[in-house]
């Protein structure tokens, strides 16, 4: 053991210092060596603490671990290792953090179901733009939708300076992940299929369900935007009750 008065070296079990004569103790006043190194477990709990607001909390319990057996080793190294402060701020600071890292884990669902929800609702609403825009259009051509093969660049005119609303936020590329039903017209049944989502970045799409697509939406279902420009979330299960054509029969 080490004299914590003037740092020298003794044999175990010794009751006075061989170079100071000062009275040695039990383990808890045995001294630090002069060249003791710093527990690396230590160090690392500390760091690992440091690191878990940026880690989403994962190093949390790997901190308390490393800190927990930091200290022990520095307890029986008999004053080889230091760095017990270290292991101490490590194992405090992961504590302090652990109420956090579990009221995250249950906030982190609940707020991914809402920013979902927050794009379903924003991806109707573009719907619901195109639709007056596509009724503008019918309003300066003689009552007729634009032609399907060309409904993106007829419509140009009419988005003013954005075009946000030709894309589902949940999609990251900027043309178009809409499609036109060909068979709309003004005079067409309120309950017809207008426009629809499909997981293609293209202009000027149409076509029916071969091309609709719920991947923008995790598989739950589509925005359907009808041809009384009501928009719909309409789940996966209903999507084969659509309207596409005016002779169709649900």
């Amino acid at each position: 053991m080490y004299c914590p008065k003037c740092g020298t070296e003794n044999s175990d079990g010794v009751q006075l210092c061989r170079s100071c004569s000062w009275v040695l103790g039990s383990a808890s006043t045995v001294g630090i060596a002069p060249d003791a190194k710093t527990s690396k477990l230590a160090v690392t709990a500390l760091v690992l603490a440091i690191l878990s607001p940026f880690t989403f909390c994962i190093t949390v319990i790997p901190a308390v671990i490393f800190g927990i057996v930091g200290l022990l080793k520095i307890e029986k190294s008999a004053g080889r290792l230091k760095g017990k402060g270290l292991a101490i701020a490590g194992i405090a600071a992961s504590g302090a953090i652990i109420p956090f890292a579990l009221m995250m884990g249950i906030l982190m669902p609940a707020l991914a179901k809402v920013r979902a929800s927050a794009r379903q609702v924003t991806c109707a609403i573009n719907l619901k733009q195109i639709g007056v825009m596509v009724q503008l259009y019918a309003a300066d051509n003689d009552k007729r939708y634009p032609a399907a093969d060309k409904w993106c660049d007829a419509l140009k005119p009419y988005c003013g300076s954005g075009r946000r609303m030709f894309c589902c936020p949940s999609t990251q590329k900027k043309l178009c992940y809409y499609a036109v039903n060909p068979n709309a017209e003004p005079n067409s049944p309120p309950d017809m299929v207008l426009l629809f989502e499909t997981n293609k970045n293209v202009e000027n799409q149409y076509g029916g369900p071969e091309i609709l697509s719920t991947d923008n939406h995790r598989g739950k279902g589509c925005n359907i935007l009808f041809n009384d420009l009501h928009a719909e979330f309409v789940k996966t299960e209903d999507l084969k009750k659509l309207k596409w054509a005016a002779e169709q029969k649900n």
